[in-house]
């Protein structure tokens, strides 16, 4: 029988699992990292990622996680960035999985194929509504919720992927809601509100999720980990003490698991502006003020900024206890590779030089096929990036 004939099964390499990463790290000197990716919207914004890949793998990251567009959009290429980053980079991948109008068996063929090829990380999500509807529902045939996607899989699956679920430590943006003041929010809803400004600095609104939305938030969480999440990547911050509080929250509720901090790479002040606008994320003043005092500098000078309160945000969560820092650094390198730097952290084979004008912001058009120069963020409105959107 010749060799293309022979029925002897492929062994197939499994990916480490992050989960026992993780649990492997504990008490370990070094700090972890990991990156997050998104499927770009053309070939050549995919090429661009390789190259991005290419040039941050040295620096040795824990993983790096690729996200699912809203109702499976780009379910073949997130399939094929995962698999890649493996067989091109040796990297760990972790692979968003969503259920936003999917069919029971979209999921299914989905965990099927990562399988068959050794993708052993999930992140399961329940995802945003497509483009053009304001509200997610789920559809005939469907899941209902991340819980559902997590059960899902340890029944069918047992314990052969490692699942992720995502945190949210001011609360589901789906919960936060307008109030008229902070007159009669509690201590814990003070230290989650989040301050609207206009342009000026003048405040023009106050968002919060209040405490009884807050308790269910957890219980939630509670519900997807003893389903069988190993880990939890939390939605973007920019205080330290939110997270601090949301750790000491889940660990009061009996949520063991690791809780990775999510820290959003801001690279130009508008697409600052629409993250915050968009997850109504609480924004220090200092933070405000710093950002507002750059409205006239070009993105350069938002980067450089975006690098020094990055690493002194990552100081601040490591200090607090958190193993490792989890990067949303939007297909961009020169952020996340100056925080990681500045941090101490990554490969000491690596010459770390991205404070300094190295490298060229890329712009749309390399990565989605725009004729403008415009921030990545924008391009994350129909995935599901737990750190820009409200994926449950």
């Amino acid at each position: 029988m010749s060799a293309l004939a022979t029925t002897e099964p492929v062994e197939v390499m499994e990916d480490d699992r992050i989960g026992e990463l993780l649990e492997q790290r504990k008490g370990h000197p070094t700090p972890w990292f990991s990156f997050e990716f998104f499927p770009p919207k053309t070939p050549e914004g995919v090429e661009k990622l390789y190259e991005r890949l290419a040039e941050m793998a040295p620096y040795n990251p824990l993983f790096v996680d690729f996200t699912w567009g809203a109702g499976g959009s780009t379910a073949e290429l997130t399939l094929e960035l995962t698999i890649e980053a493996r067989r091109r980079f040796g990297l760990i991948a972790n692979m968003h999985l969503t259920c936003t109008n999917m069919p029971t068996e979209k999921v299914v063929d989905a965990l099927k194929s990562a399988k068959d090829v050794g993708i052993t990380n999930i992140l399961a999500l329940r995802g945003d509504p497509p483009v053009g509807q304001e509200r997610w529902e789920p559809i005939e045939g469907g899941f209902s919720s991340a819980l559902d996607l997590v059960a899902y899989i340890r029944k069918h699956h047992d314990t052969f992927f490692s699942v992720g679920v995502a945190g949210y430590p001011e609360g589901h943006p789906n919960r936060i809601q307008q109030v008229d003041s902070l007159e009669g929010l509690s201590k814990a809803e003070l230290g989650r509100v989040a301050v609207e400004r206009a342009e000026d600095g003048t405040v023009t609104g106050y968002y919060v999720c209040r405490d009884n939305d807050f308790v269910q938030e957890i219980d939630y969480l509670k519900a997807k980990v003893d389903a069988g999440a190993d880990f939890v990547i939390t939605q973007m911050f920019f205080d330290a003490e939110v997270y601090v509080a949301f750790v000491k929250t889940c660990r009061s509720a009996g949520i063991t698991v690791p809780i990775l901090p999510g820290i959003m790479c801001f690279n130009t002040l508008q697409g600052f502006k629409r993250m915050v606008a968009f997850c109504r994320t609480r924004v220090p003043e200092k933070l405000w003020m710093d950002m507002m005092a750059l409205s006239k500098s070009d993105d350069d000078e938002v980067r450089r900024y975006g690098i020094d309160f990055g690493v002194r945000l990552g100081q601040e969560l490591l200090r607090a206890g958190s193993s490792g820092l989890h990067f949303y650094c939007l297909n961009l390198s020169r952020v996340a590779l100056g925080i990681v730097s500045g941090l101490g952290l990554g490969s000491q084979s690596v010459d770390a030089t991205y404070t300094n004008e190295k490298v060229e912001f890329e712009t749309e058009k390399a990565m989605n096929g725009s004729d403008k120069v415009k921030s990545k963020e924008k391009a994350l409105s129909n995935h599901d990036h737990v750190g820009a959107v409200a994926s449950s």
